[in-house]
């Protein structure tokens, strides 16, 4: 996005980015007062709020309604006398959350609520969640696995503390969520503590045993991270085997770079900021990344984007061009790009493009950022806490409305465990130098839709079967796309076609009470009423108190109507 680094003061835990991220210059905020605030002037912040919101952030109403959000302000309206100030700004960051954009937060940082940080840093990796990186009086507890956040188990903690983030997706906060819970504040506004308290009582695993370990936080500490992981430059405690570094970790004083891997015959690149680097500009760096590509023997380009939480995105067009120019590289099976949960903002927007108008794969996890979302935000400062509210204002969209997405999904889905991070794997990059002709195809759906067409339904059924349950497409969502193709048929009066694509999605989906709903509905308008009663019931068995079920209800209530007359 064109101001999209505003990101860096748009959410919670801004300030705690890498100081290299921060290339805007902001002046100092004014900041308010808790000795002279009251708890009406809290209300009326939340006033003030509501009105700048309802007359000039109204388009903003997509992921809830006004209504909505109009409740949950009264609600925190009602309780402000009631409330400790940490309280009170976590109902400020509840509110503003509803809004689900991550450009769209409040500062707590610059707000007058004190609040306090364990020096403890975690990772949320595909075994769960471990301490990445510790101050030094922890030793014991660098490599263990959270198991409970003071006597709550991790996964109702992680649940509990979820409505102070504007996430857009599970992975934006799989990259940020986790800040909460090293900040007693927000662990005792979201009930996760019983009381208030500079201490956090954690338990942890560790070669299969259980141990309790109480933390000291300490006056609004910022953490030694870059792009998430601690800096084995500040003296901490890092869980990672430091005698070697992985790509998308090596040279983080550069926000990007290159190196040749003679072995697999690819080019790597690291791109961790849509920004220039002072010596060495965007469009400079990869006119010498294509050249390289053009006059040495690479077979591979791959560009990894998993650390970009964005920039400028009008600095894009190199990257974009470049490759569509490059004929060599540009190329099913070529061109690589890793993306994960830190991809966001401008680099959503990258991503967008390449996927448009290349042919690159997409490997690793999906993006933090909706594939059309609001970015751009203003800073609105409340008047009376001077708690500083970032109200997001452009619309971005890449792709058709029908291709929008929670995020923007691998092709090929790749995890990365605590022990690959420990031991400096990366199973990304190796997915990428490993794909061959006999990998996966990378775009199932395509490939499922070439079968439907060849009216080859024996293999499609053989092949969706083996694709629906491969883990490298989890993140394709084959019950939800073939539903909507079922409806595509139906609505063009391809019943019978509709009718082969709902029985294929119960066959992949048995537990599904919606497909079995659609199957239902397909058989109703081909007058196979028996049919229909017998996958309606099927469809209310299994939703009997949810919105299926009650459609489900209501129909079996209109077949029966029907047959009686």
């Amino acid at each position: 996005m064109k101001n999209s680094f505003l990101l860096l003061l748009c959410i919670v835990w801004g300030s705690w980015v890498p100081a290299q991220v921060a290339h805007h210059a902001v002046e100092k905020p004014e900041t308010g007062s808790l000795k002279n605030l009251t708890a009406a002037g809290w209300q009326a912040d939340i006033r003030f709020l509501q009105q700048t919101v309802h007359k000039d952030y109204s388009f903003l109403f997509k992921n809830v309604t006004p209504e909505q959000f109009d409740a949950e302000a009264d609600k925190l309206y009602q309780a402000i006398p009631g409330m400790q100030e940490h309280e009170r700004l976590a109902g400020l960051a509840r509110m503003v959350s509803l809004f689900k954009y991550g450009h769209t937060d409040i500062s707590w940082r610059e707000s007058p609520v004190k609040f306090h940080v364990a020096p403890v840093n975690f990772y949320w990796f595909s075994d769960g969640v471990f301490v990445e990186g510790v101050a030094n009086e922890y030793p014991q507890i660098l490599g263990a696995k959270l198991v409970k956040v003071e006597g709550v188990p991790v996964e109702q903690a992680l649940m509990a503390l979820k409505p102070l983030v504007p996430a857009e997706n599970d992975q934006y906060y799989k990259a940020y969520g986790l800040d909460f819970l090293v900040i007693p504040e927000a662990l005792h506004a979201q009930r996760v503590s019983k009381e208030l308290k500079n201490t956090i009582a954690y338990t942890f695993e560790k070669n299969g045993k259980l141990f309790d370990v109480t933390v000291q936080a300490r006056d609004a500490f910022h953490l030694p991270r870059q792009y998430g992981f601690v800096s084995t430059a500040t003296g901490w405690l890092t869980v990672r085997d430091t005698l070697q570094t992985p790509n998308y970790i090596k040279n983080l004083d550069k926000i990007y770079y290159y190196e040749y891997l003679p072995e697999s015959k690819t080019l790597y690149v690291r791109h961790s900021q849509i920004q220039d680097e002072p010596k060495e500009a965007i469009p400079a760096f990869y006119k010498k990344v294509f050249e390289f590509i053009d006059q040495n023997e690479v077979e591979k380009l791959v560009i990894d984007v998993r650390l970009n939480g964005g920039g400028n995105n009008y600095k894009n067009k190199p990257i974009v061009t470049g490759i569509i120019e490059n004929k060599k590289i540009n190329k099913p099976g070529k061109l690589f790009v890793i993306i994960g949960r830190r991809t966001f903002s401008a680099c959503q927007n990258l991503v967008n493009e390449l996927s448009n108008y290349t042919n690159a794969i997409f490997v690793g996890e999906p993006t933090a950022e909706n594939i059309n979302f609001y970015g751009d935000n203003r800073r609105i400062l409340l008047p009376n806490s001077k708690t500083p509210v970032f109200l997001s204002f452009a619309w971005w969209q890449d792709k058709p409305q029908w291709e929008n997405g929670p995020w923007l999904a691998p092709q090929l889905a790749v995890d990365m465990s605590f022990d690959e991070y420990r031991t400096n794997k990366d199973p990304m990059l190796n997915a990428c130098i490993h794909f061959s002709d006999k990998d996966p195809v990378t775009d199932p759906l395509r490939r499922l839709r070439e079968l439907f067409t060849a009216g080859k339904k024996d293999e499609l059924e053989t092949e969706a079967k083996k694709m629906a349950a491969d883990s490298r497409y989890r993140y394709v969502n084959f019950e939800e796309r073939l539903n909507q193709s079922g409806y595509d048929l139906m609505n063009a009066g391809k019943l019978e076609d509709a009718r082969y694509v709902f029985q294929l999605n119960t066959k992949l989906y048995p537990k599904s009470a919606n497909a079995w709903d659609s199957f239902a509905e397909v058989c109703w308008k081909l007058k196979e009423k028996d049919r229909a009663i017998d996958y309606y019931n099927k469809a209310l068995a299994l939703d009997p108190d949810g919105a299926t079920g009650t459609n489900a209800r209501n129909m079996l209530k209109q077949i029966q109507e029907e047959k009686n007359h």
